[in-house]
């Protein structure tokens, strides 16, 4: 999996499902319930590690800017903490972040820049600063609306082998076609599947 520079920067999401398609549960956007005995798998870890490694800007919804900016930072620092872990959270501190938020007018978090306005138009100018991948952090309602504007050049996805019976979906009806190639693949000792496809242009 190569990297792109200038123009051509690689936008790349990355999310977690089930078998049935959900990012969450039935309860709501917080139930992670079913995710929970797989998320610090040896595979996950090796495909958090892959997402974030070519990445010079993290795109986060506000929800998720709160939850991981909050927890993170913490673990940068905390030597007990498993490597991978400690590679991620040190890069989620440094790197660029830019975070759609309605709400907010000042962001809490170092370099953080926050923007109210549409996602494909921020990334879209985004792709032509800078070098480095753009990476849509777990993000579900910024990466749907980048896949409706065919604007993610690489998704990785951690399955589960969970079927949850509600909850949100990320692919949902009304996208484009579209057409993908498997550029990795990974299974865990859970049945947990890590996969990584490229947008075939």
């Amino acid at each position: 999996m190569s990297s792109s520079t200038g123009a051509g920067r690689l936008v790349t999401a990355n999310l977690a499902l089930s078998l049935d398609g959900r990012y969450h549960g039935p309860g709501g956007a917080h139930d992670f319930a079913a995710f929970a005995p797989y998320v610090t798998s040896e595979v996950a870890r090796d495909q958090m590690t892959r997402m974030w490694q070519n990445a010079t800007t993290a795109v986060l919804g506000r929800v998720n800017a709160e939850g991981f900016l909050g927890y993170w930072p913490s673990v940068a620092g905390d030597e007990s903490a498993d490597a991978r872990d400690r590679g991620y959270a040190k890069w989620l501190v440094d790197t660029e972040k830019v975070v759609f938020s309605r709400s907010l007018v000042e962001a809490p978090w170092e370099r953080t820049r926050l923007v109210n306005a549409p996602a494909a138009e921020v990334v879209a100018d985004l792709k032509g600063e800078g070098e480095g991948d753009i990476l849509v952090n777990s993000s579900a309602s910024v990466i749907k609306a980048l896949l409706s504007a065919d604007l993610v050049d690489r998704l990785y996805l951690m399955v589960f082998p969970e079927i949850t019976g509600g909850g949100g979906r990320l692919f949902e009806d009304g996208l484009p076609g579209t057409s993908w190639r498997l550029a990795a693949q990974e299974r865990g000792e859970l049945g947990e599947l890590a996969v990584v496809y490229e947008r075939v242009r």
